[in-house]
């Protein structure tokens, strides 16, 4: 299977071999590794039609929940590097899902806000991402659920 990188050209051939993997099994960021690569490439698969990545939907979803909010804000909530944040929201922008406005509070700053065509496409993204997580959690309990992002929390915060 050949999975295309977030906001990258690369594509990284994925063989699957359940052998022995020896000690490495013992490795917790070895399973992280594993776990985000199954979930990576069920969104690849679900989001295709759409043709946007884990990053632009996930700035898309934060400027809808935070409108007019400075590209610098949405790069630290996120955890992006300037240029990473810039190259997602020209992508968004070029496609007409978001605008930029001089910010009303501070003339530095750029304000984004979605169009109604970005609104429309993050509504059909939501529903993408129901299914995305519907699929993650359905290995789980509620209460298993609860738990794994509280653990998973713990290594990103």
């Amino acid at each position: 299977m050949r999975v295309r990188d977030d906001d990258l050209d690369a594509v990284t051939t994925i063989d699957h071999d359940d052998g022995d993997i020896g000690e490495i099994k013992d490795i917790v960021g070895f399973h992280i590794r594993l776990a985000h690569g199954a979930c990576y490439r069920h969104f690849t698969e679900t989001f295709t039609e759409l043709e946007l990545t884990q990053k632009q939907v996930s700035v898309m979803w934060l400027v809808a929940d935070h409108p007019g909010i400075s590209q610098i804000d949405l790069g630290q909530r996120l955890r992006m590097d300037r240029a990473t944040t810039m190259t997602i929201i020209n992508r968004l922008q070029a496609r007409h899902f978001l605008r930029r406005e001089k910010s009303p509070t501070d003339g530095r700053k750029q304000a984004l806000y979605l169009t109604p065509q970005g609104e429309a496409m993050l509504a059909e993204a939501k529903l993408a991402i129901r299914e995305h997580e519907n699929w993650v959690k359905s290995r789980f309990t509620d209460a298993e659920v609860k738990t794994l992002v509280e653990l998973l929390a713990r290594i990103h915060e």
